[in-house]
């Protein structure tokens, strides 16, 4: 048996109308199967309730405090009210669906912080939802930042995206290509990979990382005749941080990274946006991946995907990427317990 943390996780609702309820409820009934982490959910007993009905899932659940989850667990899904009720059917949004979510990640977070639960695992989100409702951030991402704010003062967040076969982190994250061009800077990439480089020790037991880094331009700028920002930008990054003594490489040429043996040679690519590091982990590892954020005080993984409307509540949604998610969040929070 893996090493558990010695609390349980806190999942998130994540969109209601979406696919999060059906892998949650998914997920519970492999828990003896698969030897799961302890889990519990925030959010709305009746919305789950009306799920599992429509899917016709045989499953009970509990109605219990955070202090009451585990021994919930083994024979309830231990939910965890926010006090924001959810009355979105299945693939339709409604205005309950923005508030719910939210209350959901505000009181997940404030478990992990409170002692309360060992990691955070959020399920997917709808932007566009919560964009209509007034959310100002680009994603989870930056939302976690924020609510892990000490005395007015935000961590940075790197997003990771891991599976068994390749680990990707990209530099600038949810904003546009000519947006993602005018942030890059060297100060950037050298304060993400740090990031990126502490926290495989920490989190995932890798003594020497190895850090493979992407060039922007195609060929990695061919030595200037395909753009500059491999010799201004990304070369005085890698050097910086090679002082440091991490082993970092790069420019490379981002079309000849993710090939099997390239990626042998490395325990994570860092690519400068965000296509440039999602494309090849969604190709290799579409169904297992997990979205981990680093550089938080707590730890806080994701399914992979998004709210995928047009099957929730059909069965049809695949738990693996969020059951994949636990057990990273329950391997890292052991990690950083020891």
């Amino acid at each position: 048996m893996a090493q558990q943390p010695a609390k349980p996780l806190a999942l998130t609702l994540g969109e209601p109308a979406g696919i999060g309820p059906d892998i949650t409820i998914a997920a519970w009934l492999k828990r003896r199967e698969l030897d799961l982490p302890a889990f519990y959910l925030l959010g709305d007993e009746a919305l789950i309730a009306r799920r599992a009905k429509a899917l016709g899932a045989e499953i009970r659940i509990a109605s219990v405090s955070a202090g009451e989850t585990e021994a919930a667990f083994p024979e309830a899904l231990p939910v965890v009210a926010t006090g924001e009720p959810a009355s979105a059917e299945p693939g339709k949004p409604d205005a309950s669906s923005a508030p719910a979510a939210l209350a959901s990640i505000r009181q997940a977070v404030t478990d992990v912080r409170e002692g309360r639960a060992g990691a955070v695992v959020t399920n997917p989100i709808a932007k566009s939802v919560l964009y209509r409702a007034g959310f100002r951030h680009p994603g989870h991402t930056e939302f976690l930042a924020e609510l892990a704010a000490e005395d007015g003062r935000a961590p940075q967040p790197v997003m990771m995206l891991w599976s068994p076969r390749l680990s990707v982190v990209p530099v600038t994250i949810h904003v546009s290509l000519r947006d993602a061009l005018a942030q890059l800077t060297s100060e950037l990439i050298v304060s993400t990979v740090r990031i990126v480089a502490s926290e495989l020790k920490s989190r995932f037991g890798i003594a020497n990382p190895r850090i493979a880094i992407s060039g922007l331009n195609p060929h990695a700028g061919e030595d200037g005749s395909l753009g500059h920002e491999e010799q201004t930008v990304i070369a005085p990054a890698i050097k910086t941080l090679r002082s440091d003594g991490i082993e970092a490489k790069g420019p490379l040429p981002a079309d000849t990274m993710f090939h099997e043996a390239a990626r042998n040679s490395y325990d994570c690519a860092v690519c400068m946006y965000h296509d440039q590091a999602l494309i090849p982990i969604k190709t290799v590892a579409f169904d297992d991946a997990v979205n981990v954020t680093l550089g938080l005080p707590f730890i806080r993984t994701s399914p992979d995907h998004g709210t995928a409307f047009d099957i929730a509540g059909t069965g049809k949604a695949n738990p693996a990427s969020l059951i994949a998610a636990l057990r990273l969040a329950s391997r890292t929070a052991a990690a950083k317990t020891r």
